[in-house]
């Protein structure tokens, strides 16, 4: 009979993150927000998902990802972002792409409360990067050679909300 059942004696391991937790029960703070891992990579060249909850206005630095594209989906709350020249609003249910090499720069606006589901794909260092960044509980730093270090180029401040 063959592949399909071969295929299905072997399945990967099914793996239950539950709402507001974390893939391996961890707390990471940055500041404004907090992050949860939701699906990590066996390798860099998989995709990483996290879950970025906002207690109160603010985001990232501008930069942009050398070999990552940043997928940024809105849950709850608003969100401005600019990527490249666009400047886009983002409310429940809407999406968008930052592709690699394109300057972006994004935060939560509105009351300050949102959460937002975002994919890097492939993860490259961004696992690395969110592990040292969330040690302070600060948003990262505008260190250009940790940015660097992590496969990314810092360009700018955090927009101003």
């Amino acid at each position: 009979m063959g592949s399909s059942l071969e295929a299905q004696t072997n399945p990967e391991p099914v793996q239950l993150v539950l709402a507001n937790e974390d893939q391996f029960g961890e707390q990471r703070g940055l500041g404004v927000s907090k992050i949860t891992f939701k699906v990590t990579p066996k390798d860099s060249n998989g995709v990483l998902v996290i879950e970025n909850s906002f207690h109160q206005k603010g985001g990232p630095a501008r930069h942009l990802h050398f070999n990552q594209d940043e997928w940024f989906y809105a849950v709850e709350g608003e969100f401005i972002l600019e990527v490249g020249s666009e400047k886009i609003r983002l409310t429940p249910g809407d999406s968008v792409l930052a592709p690699r090499n394109i300057p972006h720069v994004w935060a939560c606006s509105g009351n300050g409360h949102g959460k937002m589901m975002i994919a890097f794909m492939p993860a490259g260092q961004m696992e690395a990067f969110f592990r040292e960044v969330t040690k302070a509980n600060a948003m990262p730093p505008l260190d250009p050679g940790l940015w660097r270090a992590h496969g990314m180029e810092l360009l700018g401040p955090p927009l101003q909300v």
